[in-house]
C-alpha cells in the first residue's frame, strides 16, 4: 500500500465519512504526522484518532503554512461553495485533489482550484465499518501514481473501482452511494411483515436484520454469484420458491428497484447542474 508516496495530506472535513477514512488509513499503517485535519467541528471518531494518534488539526486552512500532496474534500455538497476558496494556500499546482462530495464536479472543482490532478469519488456509508464502496473517475492530469495512491487511500475502508466517463457518477450514486438505504429499508419491510405474521416486533427486526447481516457476509465471503446463491437457497416447491414467485413477478422487486435507482440517478444529476 504505497501510503509511503503521501509526504503529507490534508483532510477537509472530519465527520462520520472523513473520520471513517481516517480511521482506515491510520489503522493500515499511514504516518500520523503526514496527516493534517481541517475542520472547525471535528467529529466524534476523527476527534479519537487525533488524541489516540496525535494528528494535527487546524480549524482553518488558512492556517496550514505550504501546500499539501493530497487534499481530501470530505465536506458537505452544501459546504463546497465556502470550503474552495479557502484552499488556495493547501492545493499548489502538483496537489492531488480527491473529493468525496456528491454533486460537485471536476470542471467545478477545477475552476477553484486550477487545473492540476483531481479525482472524484462516491463512496458510501459502509465505510464506516470498513466494508464501503467507492468509485472514482480522475481529470486528465491524474496519473497511474495518482490513481495508485487513491485506490490505497480508498481501499483502505473498503471496495473500490474507477470509472473513465465522469457522467457514469450518477447512477453509481443512484446504485451503490443510495443502495444502503435501499437495504435499510428491506430489513424495516421484513420486520413488519414478520410483525403482520404474528410475530414480536422485537423479534422479527432481530430476525430480520441478522437475515440481511448474514446474507450479506455470505455473499462477500465466497466466490460465489449472487444468483447461484439465491438458487442454492431455493428448493423447488418450496417455502422460499413461494416467496421469490411474488418478489420476482411482474409487479415483484425488479421494476421498484429500477424505479429507485433510476430516480436517484436523475436526482444526482439535478444536484450536479
Amino acid at each position: 500500500m504505497p501510503f509511503s508516496e503521501i509526504g503529507s495530506l490534508v483532510l477537509v472535513g472530519a465527520g462520520k465519512m472523513g473520520g471513517a477514512m481516517l480511521h482506515g488509513w491510520l489503522k493500515k499503517g499511514m504516518n500520523p504526522k503526514s496527516v493534517s485535519i481541517v475542520d472547525p467541528h471535528i467529529g466524534s471518531e476523527a476527534f479519537s484518532m487525533l488524541i489516540e494518534y496525535s494528528v494535527s488539526h487546524y480549524k482553518d486552512a488558512a492556517d496550514i503554512s505550504e501546500p499539501a500532496d493530497v487534499v481530501m474534500l470530505a465536506v458537505k455538497p452544501q459546504q463546497m461553495g465556502e470550503a474552495l476558496p479557502a484552499l488556495k494556500r493547501v492545493v499548489g499546482p502538483s496537489t492531488l485533489v480527491v473529493s468525496i462530495a456528491a454533486g460537485t464536479t471536476l470542471a467545478t472543482l477545477a475552476a477553484a482550484l486550477g487545473d492540476g490532478p483531481i479525482i472524484r469519488v462516491m463512496p458510501n456509508t459502509p465505510a464506516q465499518v470498513g466494508q464501503g464502496m467507492s468509485v472514482a473517475v480522475g481529470n486528465g492530469a491524474v496519473t497511474e501514481t495518482h490513481r495508485r495512491v487513491v485506490t490505497s487511500l480508498l481501499n483502505a475502508v473498503g471496495k473500490s473501482a474507477w470509472i473513465g466517463d465522469e457522467s457514469l457518477i450518477d447512477a453509481v450514486t443512484g446504485l451503490s452511494g443510495s443502495g444502503p438505504a435501499y437495504v435499510f429499508l428491506l430489513v424495516e419491510a421484513m420486520a413488519a411483515a414478520g410483525e403482520k405474521a404474528g410475530l414480536a416486533p422485537d423479534l422479527a427486526m432481530q430476525l430480520a436484520r441478522q437475515t440481511v447481516v448474514g446474507a450479506g457476509a455470505l455473499l462477500g465471503g465466497v466466490p460465489t454469484d449472487a444468483a447461484t446463491l439465491r438458487k442454492n437457497v431455493t428448493s423447488p416447491g418450496g417455502t422460499t420458491a413461494a416467496g421469490l414467485a411474488v418478489l420476482m413477478g411482474e409487479e415483484g422487486w425488479q421494476p421498484l428497484v429500477d424505479a429507485a435507482i433510476a430516480a436517484a440517478t436523475h436526482r444526482s444529476r439535478e444536484l450536479a447542474g
